[in-house]
């Protein structure tokens, strides 16, 4: 069932990740925003369903108390004139300047200008983002840390074709520290499930059964949007609520 999500397997420690594409039909728009976490207090979060999105929060009071607010607790995905997606409070920023009228890569870079990389010495994450506007055409960013200390910036347009996403995540997959960005371009991933359910359940058997001895799965999300009938469907599968039910 995960086998078409090698690139994301090959990955012993991914960080967080983002995946937009088309379903096999062509007709549904898909985001996925998923979450793994090395650290306890990582992977002591969980992704929560709100009316206008998905938030990133802390399961455990303890949690928020020790670690930074202001990287625990985030939107992931936010809908608006489209959706808007990243690993922390940009979010609010990239849906505030989602426009039909905008190119999506602009879009990022509007959103994105006051922003740069995670100030979480010494990993200093990369800030992932994302866009899909309401006819489908999207674009991915990554900005990252230079040896000096500086903000790198890439923007990614994405050819939103039937059946084919692009994947890209804060770190490479090598599970070292400090742990190293990723580069490139955005991964080719296949987008083969009909649901949203069907491939937030794909994506988390993929990490499941990663190059690694470890389990490192926090949280996935996964959006299923169609521009013909605005029909939105989401679905979240939280690692700490799956294995308390099994």
């Amino acid at each position: 069932m995960c086998s078409e999500f090698s690139a994301l397997r090959d990955k012993e420690y991914p960080g967080r990740f983002i995946i937009i594409g088309r379903d096999l039909s062509g007709k549904n728009v898909i985001v996925v925003y998923a979450v793994t976490g090395r650290s306890p207090s990582s992977r002591a979060r969980r992704i929560e369903i709100t009316e206008d999105g998905a938030w990133v929060k802390p399961a455990e009071e303890k949690t928020l108390r020790e670690g930074n607010r202001e990287l625990l607790i985030y939107p992931a995905i936010l809908y608006g004139q489209g959706i808007a997606v990243s690993n922390g409070r940009q979010t609010s920023s990239i849906r505030d300047n989602l426009s039909p009228e905008s190119n999506p890569e602009d879009v990022l870079r509007s959103a994105l200008i006051h922003w740069d990389y995670e100030p979480d010495a010494p990993a200093f994450t990369p800030r992932i983002s994302g866009c899909v506007l309401p006819d489908g055409r999207a674009a991915l960013s990554i900005i990252k840390r230079k040896e000096d200390g500086s903000s790198l910036k890439d923007y990614f347009k994405i050819p939103m074709q039937a059946g084919k996403g692009r994947m890209i995540s804060t770190y490479s997959g090598i599970n070292r520290d400090p742990l190293p960005s990723f580069e490139g371009e955005p991964e080719d991933i296949p987008l083969i499930y009909g649901t949203a359910e069907e491939t937030a359940e794909a994506v988390d058997l993929a990490l499941s059964v990663s190059n690694s001895n470890r389990d490192f799965r926090v949280a996935v999300a996964c959006v299923f949007f169609s521009a013909q009938t605005e029909k939105l469907n989401i679905s979240v599968i939280n690692i700490s609520e799956k294995k308390h039910n099994e």
